[in-house]
Formats: structure tokens, sequence, C-alpha cells
């Protein structure tokens, strides 16, 4: 059954055909060969289920804000304000790149969203501050994986969901982690910049701190959203679902009062919304299949007596595990990767003695070293696209010490899983 699995999985994959239709084909293919009784009339029952869960409505709402912060100017004006108490640390915009795409992912929750919306304002100021492309380049391909760590992220919600985990302590496990990550990617520019000067630009533009000073007021809005929608989670206050629904609300009120919530504008948020959402969910409900069918023949068990049967020490076993998803991040799409694997891994971490909390922190920091990892990573492309011009290797080549940095935060939640189970067990407590 394993064999037909990674045969008929990766084989559609190979042929191109789209992830919904190749883990639909592959739920029916198990169910055909191996199932003693017949699961097609369960599922429509099963499919509705899955595809009315209440925690996925929060994907579209947390993507609806994203859209609004960029289409009203509050992601410029945050940039700018960021900028302005960084630009004379040696490696300048990079900070600004880094620490902007950390406070936008704390609204949007898409990686995706965070490097289109950080590239495009970074970009123009490139060429214009002397800086060197991979490096100005990657800050911003890495700074926009933070999305998915940094709370409120898309993927946690559907990991969550697929995992049966709450999506609530998710995101406290994620908090610490995320911030880490962003200071080492900041300290990594520093000590580059500081041993090569040239790397950090040649860009001198005084700042008094009058300028710094009154530049502050564009940092309220997204702290606001995120005290709105994050600090509503931790006091209890509202679900995950809900919480994004008062982001929106409050993206949308932000929009009015700067004077640029016109009809077009929530046109144009609503299709790209909607185009993503529609995408994100034939895979999740394709996904919610595979898992309904592996576990009606048994196959999950199976997997799981194997490895808890094998000789190796779980650290051994999860060892190989990073690395299997660093090698499969250079060729599947991150979503894909992460939805068609979840259900069959995470039986194994449980039978490991592993956390399923824990392993979600570690499983979202692998999903970003494969959002920058060539020759699929979706952000490279993402960032090169904003670009626009210029050879596609220098966004690949500066995006791989920010790689390194992630593999560093892997090493440090494996020797200290405190890091993503500490704030949980506290808010808990």
């Amino acid at each position: 059954m394993v064999v037909v699995l990674i045969v008929v999985l990766f084989g559609l994959l190979a042929l191109g055909l789209p992830v919904a239709v190749a883990l639909t084909a592959l739920a029916l293919t198990l169910d055909h060969f191996y199932s003693f009784f017949p699961l097609l009339p369960a599922l429509g029952e099963m499919l509705w289920g899955g595809s009315t869960n209440f925690a996925l409505i929060a994907v579209p709402l947390f993507i609806l804000t994203g859209e609004l912060l960029l289409g009203s100017g509050i992601a410029h004006d945050m940039y700018d304000a960021i900028d302005r108490w960084v630009r004379r640390v040696p490696g300048g915009l990079l900070h600004t790149n880094i620490a902007s795409s950390a406070l936008f992912s704390a609204t949007s929750g898409s990686s995706v969203a965070s490097a289109a919306t950080i590239g495009t304002v970074a970009i123009p100021q490139m060429k214009a501050g002397g800086y060197h492309p991979p490096l100005f380049l990657g800050s911003i391909a890495a700074g926009g994986t933070l999305g998915i760590l940094i709370p409120p992220s898309i993927n946690m919600i559907i990991y969550g969901v697929l995992a049966e985990v709450s999506i609530g302590r998710l995101y406290l496990a994620g908090l610490i982690p995320g911030l880490l990550l962003a200071a080492l990617f900041s300290l990594m520019v520093l000590v580059l910049c500081a041993l090569r000067p040239g790397l950090g630009g040649n860009r001198e533009i005084p700042t008094s701190w009058r300028e710094r000073i009154a530049g502050l007021p564009a940092l309220l809005p997204p702290l606001m959203l995120f005290i709105l929608m994050v600090g509503s989670i931790y006091l209890g206050i509202a679900t995950p679902t809900e919480a994004a629904g008062l982001g929106f609300l409050g993206a949308v009120i932000l929009t009015a009062m700067r004077r640029r919530l016109t009809v077009a504008l929530l046109m144009h948020a609503f299709e790209r919304t909607m185009k993503t959402t529609c995408m994100v969910m034939l895979i999740v409900i394709a996904a919610l299949l595979v898992n309904f069918v592996m576990v009606s023949i048994g196959l999950s068990g199976q997997i799981r007596d194997f490895v808890g049967s094998l000789a190796l020490q779980p650290i051994v076993v999860m060892l190989i595990l990073i690395a299997t998803y660093l090698v499969l991040g250079c060729f599947m799409e991150t979503l894909s990767l992460m939805i068609a694997t979840t259900p069959i891994v995470v039986p194994i971490i449980v039978a490991l003695g592993y956390d399923p909390l824990w392993f979600g922190v570690l499983f979202m920091v692998l999903i970003e070293a494969a959002l920058i990892t060539p020759p699929i990573g979706v952000n490279l492309f993402v960032v090169q696209s904003v670009r626009s011009e210029g050879p596609f290797r220098d966004v690949t080549i500066g995006s791989l010490p920010f790689l390194l940095m992630m593999l560093c935060l892997i090493g440090l939640l494996l020797a200290f899983p405190e890091l993503a189970s500490w704030l949980p067990a506290a808010v808990r407590g």
C-alpha cells in the first residue's frame, strides 16, 4: 500500500496534474484496491463536513485583510517608518525588509503576500541605495516566509485542521520561534555587512529623531490589527476564525479612514482572495479525502506500527524526516507538500513520542525553507516577478544565507523544544 501511495502520488504530480486532482485520484485508487467495504457512499458526508469546518473560514479573511493593507497604502507607510529607525545600522534597508516582513506577516498570515508586498515597496530603492542585488532580494524572499510562522498564519490553520491540533495553541507556539528567526536573519545581515560593507549599500540619508518619531504613527495600524486579532485569541475573547473576522473589519475601517475604500479596491481584493481561497480549499478537501481513506483501510496505523518497530532512536527518525522534507521542498510546491504529507507524518510523530504541537512549529520552518529553495521556491519567483529584470540566480544565491539561519532555528528547536512549548503551557497555566 505504501508503494502504491508513493508511486501514484508523485507520479501524478510529476505529470503536472493539479494537486487536488492528484490527491483525489490517490484516494480513489487506495479505496478501489484496498478497502474491505465501499467508501464512496460516505465520501459526500465526509467532504461536506470537511469543507464546512469553521476554522477554515479564517483563510479567506486573512487573505482579504492582507489585500486591503496593500491596496490602502498602509504597507508602504509602515515600510518607510521602519526604515527611518534602522537605516543607519550596517545593512540599512536589508533590516527594513526583514522587520517590515515580520510586521506585515503579523496581519496577513501569508508568506507570498508578504514577499510581494514588501518587494513592491523595497525593490525600487535597491538601485538608488547601491545594494548588492542577491542579498537584498534574498532578504525580501526570506522575510516573506515569516508569514507562515508568525501568527496569524494560514498554513498553521491548515495544519491544525489536518493534525487536529488547537490553532490558538499553534499561534502561541509559533510566536517566539518566529521572532527569533527574524532576529537571526538580521544578525546574519549585520555580520555580513560588517565583514563586507559593500553589501549594505552606500545609501546615506540622515534622519533626525524628529523624523523618526514622526513616522511612528504609521506603525500603529498593523500593530493595532495584530493586537486585535492575536490578542483576542490569547485572551480567550475570540476563536482564530472570529479573530480573522475582527481583523478584516479593522482593515476595512483603517482603509476607510485613509479615504481609500472604493468599490474598485474592494472588487480587486475580493477577486484575488477568491482565486487564492478556491485553490487552497480544493487541495484541503482532497487531502481530507486521502486522510479518510488511509484511516479506513488501516494504512495510517500500519505506517505508525512499522516506524515504531524500527530499531532507531526517535531523534534519528526525526532527522531523517527533516532531511526528507528539505529534499522534497526543492521539487514540490509548499502547500501541496504540507497537505499531502501531514496525514502520513503526524501519526509517526505521535508514535515516536513527540508533541504534534511542537512538530507543527518545526514543520512550519521546514515549509519556510521550501519557499526559498530552488528550483521551485515560490517566494523566489514572487520576488523575481516583482523585480521584472535581472537574472533569477540573484534571488536564489541571495536566499542561501537565510536558509542557513532556518537550519540553525531547526537545530535550536530540536535542542530546546521549550522555544515552542513554553508559551502555550504558560498561557494555559
